[in-house]
């Protein structure tokens, strides 16, 4: 029996003797697009022994619940394909990792990490980064009671907090810092996810952390700062202004969420200006755009769209996050725009992201041809961020 039989082997027998514990699966090298790693647990739902399989992609993970019998089939095939190039087997008899390299499959064997079962029983109640438990925080903004209970009319910003931490946390992970980190939140409103992001920084990652957070309202930095002193987060603080005026100085880490119409351009001028290696931006508005579509009244080939205001409204969404996209590229970013949160639980549930990735001249100069044909195509004069940025 070769190294990766017996790997397979051990797996199947641990499910049959239940001292099943976990599967790790990385170094994912196959065609499902963004997936990072896979972890495989066994767990009881509704009766019934099942293995949890969770896909961790680069901004999300996805659960699939399986038979063991089916579960153990798809472990087996995925390695036998030499999908995963790394594997930890976890069980109460001991662990055993399998690497491939070069086409060859090597074993090790260690003590047991997991020395008794954990508990089987399938949590009804979603595993979160952010816990309502514990969290003075999040009771003097009024989303939890002083039990730690989410109230009923908090549950979709509780759902927004944690998805927001979820999103960053990978993003975070893989960046390269001297410490403190440095994150400048622009708009930071009442401060709900100012104060979970410096949470999960500083007391789940153990990131040495400065958070701080811009916002208009003097009556919402008052009570933002209280809130901070009294729960002790020394790095955290809240500054009156607005995000056009703030002077930034180097930042790792640049976001703001909701800030309307050119703000978010601002913003994003800002995260650039000051070399940030993170930038992230959920938009809100855009009424810039808009008004250049509906002034210019340019015949293309979706033009027949435009006299559905719906439409219009879509369409000047797009255009405006996709030109700011290209900009970030030109700027030296990757960038990736997707879904923040459900349209369930806020209208406002496009997120962009932008990482430090340096760009060639030509590369440059083949994003400024497709900004200037997209503009031209759609009757667009000029991009507010354009302007920031002298192109």
């Amino acid at each position: 029996m070769g190294p990766l039989q017996e790997f397979i082997s051990l797996i199947k027998t641990s499910l049959l003797e239940k001292t099943f514990v976990r599967l790790n699966l990385a170094n994912y090298h196959g065609a499902i697009d963004g997936l990072k790693k896979c972890v495989v647990k066994r767990v009881i739902i509704q009766n019934g022994d099942k293995l949890s399989f969770t896909y961790r992609h680069q901004t999300k993970d996805i659960v699939k619940n399986y038979s063991c019998n089916e579960g153990a089939h798809l472990v087996e095939d995925w390695l036998a394909r030499n999908e995963f190039k790394a594997a930890t087997l976890f069980t109460i008899n001991g662990d055993t990792l399998l690497e491939i390299r070069a086409g060859k499959v090597f074993l090790k064997r260690n003590p047991a990490t997991f020395t008794e079962m954990p508990s089987l029983e399938h949590n009804s109640i979603k595993s979160r980064l952010i816990n309502s438990n514990g969290k003075p925080y999040l009771e003097m903004l009024k989303i939890t009671d002083s039990k730690g209970l989410v109230f009923n009319h908090s549950q979709d910003k509780f759902k927004q907090i944690n998805r927001y931490v979820e999103i960053l946390s990978p993003l975070l992970k893989e960046l390269s810092y001297v410490a403190p980190l440095k994150v400048v939140d622009m708009g930071a409103g009442k401060g709900y996810l100012t104060f979970a992001l410096y949470d999960y920084l500083n007391h789940v990652l153990n990131y040495p952390t400065q958070v701080v957070g811009i916002e208009y309202r003097s009556d919402l930095v008052e009570l933002c700062n209280d809130i901070a002193d009294k729960c002790r987060f020394k790095d955290l603080i809240f500054k009156q202004g607005t995000i056009a005026e703030y002077n930034m100085q180097a930042t790792n880490v640049l976001i703001a969420l909701h800030a309307c119409d050119t703000a978010t351009d601002d913003a994003i001028f800002k995260g650039i200006q000051s070399g940030a290696d993170l930038i992230v931006v959920a938009p809100c508005c855009h009424k810039q755009i808009r008004r250049e579509i509906e002034k210019s009244k340019t015949k293309n080939d979706l033009d027949f769209l435009l006299k559905h205001g719906i439409f219009l409204e879509r369409e000047a969404e797009m255009l405006t996050d996709g030109l700011r996209a290209l900009f970030l590229e030109y700027a030296g970013y990757s960038t990736r725009i997707f879904e923040f949160i459900s349209g369930e639980h806020t209208p406002k549930n496009v997120m962009i992201v932008g990482q430090k990735n340096p760009k060639t001249e030509l590369q440059k100069e083949e994003i400024l041809v497709k900004i200037k044909k997209s503009k031209a195509y759609f009757g667009i004069s000029q991009h507010y961020l354009e302007n920031l940025m002298g192109l």
